[in-house]
């Protein structure tokens, strides 16, 4: 076979490998709704503003929906363990797709689920909310410093109810 035709007969190949390669290419691409930085950040400001409001220091955190922090606030003179615990609090409602008072509340009625507080980063206190876009959980949110993880919860949610109108 000459030189022009081996090119030519090459090409055909690679080409027909490439267009046979697209279509199970395509079928594995997956488009996900994600929270911005934008609402994020709208979100926390929120959240620590009515906290504020009520007379507590807290931390804010929120994660995007592969667990990731997006944002992390810490107010003027809240805990210094309070930003692990609201990073903890968020993940975990991320992560079952649920409030943690709900899950904490789960957990305690089925002593067989208590081995969920020996997953890493998962914590069993109110204060986090899953953050939804419809029915798709696209993040969480978490907040810890208030006196109590019902108020934390109340701050998480004015946080998502921002987002949401």
């Amino acid at each position: 076979m000459d030189k022009k035709r081996w090119n030519l007969a090459n090409l055909i190949l690679v080409g027909s490998i490439a267009i046979s390669a697209t279509p199970a290419l395509a079928q594995s691409v997956l488009n996900e709704r994600q929270i911005s930085l934008g609402l994020a950040r709208e979100a926390a400001n929120a959240a620590i503003n009515q906290c504020r409001k009520d007379g507590y220091q807290v931390s804010v955190t929120v994660v995007d929906r592969s667990g990731q922090v997006k944002v992390m606030m810490r107010d003027d003179n809240s805990g210094p363990h309070t930003p692990d615990t609201s990073r903890r609090k968020a993940y975990t409602a991320l992560t079952f797709r649920t409030s943690t008072t709900e899950l904490a509340n789960r957990v305690a009625s089925n002593p067989s689920a208590a081995n969920l507080r020996d997953i890493t980063d998962i914590i069993l206190l109110a204060g986090g909310l899953p953050i939804r876009a419809g029915n798709e959980v696209i993040g969480g949110i978490g907040v810890g410093g208030a006196p109590g993880g019902d108020r934390d919860e109340v701050c998480a949610k004015a946080g998502i109810d921002k987002i949401s109108n």
